[in-house]
């Protein structure tokens, strides 16, 4: 699966929006639930890779001990400067890196994670490998990808009525990328080719996605992702056009006022050999 820069761009007022909206809305319930397997493993340093703007890391804080150095990184600045501006409730170290390279020595770490950032990466096998390299022997990758576009229900309404606003051309950022990356036999060869020779082991996580209302849900997914990017580049003036279509697929799917959609991810870890 290639990946574009516009794919990857977290940039203008997207790291804002991301964490007004599209935290609360998907991203949460998933951040608690890899916090709380990452304190099962009772590590002692910790690694985030595509941190985003810290919702995971704010967890982290919260649940580790305060002698467990965490160090949350990102490849784009602008997350990781709207993170730190957040800030948690003790320090962690904030540092810009890419997965496909990361700047730390081997054996550095003893947990490595990564909350839906796998599916961005341009190559997975490299960016599992580098995971492995800086994880301590006996250590654990953990990381969770969303599932199938049709399974994620606000993420698919808003897809498919993101087509019929651009039927010859339509903007398939959602399916292509944060939805694209489930296979679990794909997954798991990544994985194989990156050096986890050891048991993995995969879990499926379903939630509901809440939010106040239709329109909540369509400015998350059109001015809080790179969809957006998607939407203007088809045309640069579309955005709150989109937007209002948007709302109007969410409403007539979900009602009116407060709405519910299903989630629904896969959580994987598997151990660096001792």
């Amino acid at each position: 699966m290639s990946t574009s820069k516009g794919d990857r761009a977290f940039a203008g007022s997207i790291p804002q929006l991301y964490e007004q909206y599209m935290v609360p809305l998907i991203f949460e319930p998933y951040a608690m639930d890899l916090a709380h397997r990452v304190a099962a493993l009772a590590p002692m340093a910790v690694l985030e890779i595509a941190a985003g703007t810290g919702v995971v890391t704010r967890e982290l804080a919260n649940r580790l001990p305060a002698e467990v150095s965490i160090v949350s990184t990102d490849l784009n600045q602008a997350m990781l400067d709207h993170a730190a501006s957040i800030g948690t409730s003790r320090v962690v170290s904030w540092q810009q890196a890419d997965a496909m390279k990361l700047p730390f020595s081997d054996n550095t770490f003893d947990t490595v994670l990564c909350q839906f950032g796998a599916m961005f990466f341009p190559d997975k096998a490299v960016a599992f490998a580098e995971a492995r390299r800086v994880l301590r022997p006996g250590g654990t990758f953990l990381f969770n990808v969303w599932g199938r576009i049709e399974d994620n229900e606000f993420a698919d309404c808003i897809t498919q009525a993101m087509a019929r606003l651009f039927p010859l051309d339509p903007p398939r950022f959602m399916a292509r990328l944060p939805h694209g990356y489930y296979d679990k036999a794909v997954i798991g060869s990544a994985l194989i080719d990156g050096g986890f020779k050891g048991s993995m082991v995969f879990d499926t996580v379903a939630f509901q996605s809440r939010a106040d209302s239709p329109r909540t849900v369509a400015v998350a997914y059109c001015q809080g992702t790179p969809l957006r990017n998607e939407l203007e580049e088809r045309n640069a003036s579309i955005l709150d056009e989109a937007t209002d279509l948007a709302t109007i697929a969410i409403t007539t799917r979900f009602g009116a006022g407060n709405v519910t959609g299903n989630i629904q991810a896969h959580v994987i870890s598997s151990k660096k050999e001792a």
